[in-house]
């Protein structure tokens, strides 16, 4: 579903942070032009790296770093999609998104509290945000890693992406 939400055009300039194992990444190689993927744990990012390699991917760079600064030498991205949850977007990813561009990523004041979001940019910059439910994921950790026992800051209600009448 998160990959679906990016609603990529074709050959895309994709942001994948949180490579992991690297599957993510491999997911959207066959749906961009460029999988840039950025993971915090070097060791984990030498594996995916030569795992991809291995797996005969060809358009997957993967690099070791903190997810929160993006990758702004490959930006503007078509589709940035985040694997762990922080209480606020990091501005830098909204920076290197295109317009048109879409985020997905899990935000909440706490891991339990978090809402898998999807985040639009339009033409004229401005975001629209819509919600695909609550989710847990994995903490950010590096700068954009959430402070304990953060309050909701918003009090706000983000809509559904999916606005369905139950009646």
């Amino acid at each position: 579903m998160i990959t679906a939400q990016l609603k990529l055009p074709p050959n895309a300039d994709v942001l994948d942070i949180g490579t992991g194992s690297g599957y993510q990444a491999a997911v959207l190689s066959p749906l961009a032009g460029q999988v840039s993927s950025i993971e915090i744990v070097e060791p984990l990012a030498l594996e995916a790296a030569k795992r991809l390699r291995h797996l005969g991917y060809r358009n997957i760079d993967v690099r070791a770093g903190d997810g929160f600064a993006g990758w702004p030498e490959r930006a503007p991205f078509d589709g940035i999609v985040v694997a762990a949850g922080a209480a606020s977007i990091p501005q830098p990813l909204l920076d290197q998104l295109k317009p048109g561009g879409r985020l997905v990523m899990p935000i909440g004041p706490t891991s339990p509290q978090e809402q898998l979001l999807v985040i639009t940019k339009e033409a004229d910059g401005s975001l629209t945000r819509c919600t695909l439910g609550l989710t847990q994921f994995v903490p950010f950790t590096g700068r954009g890693k959430r402070p304990p026992n953060l309050p909701d800051p918003t009090g706000r209600t983000v809509p559904g992406c999916f606005e369905v009448d139950v009646t």
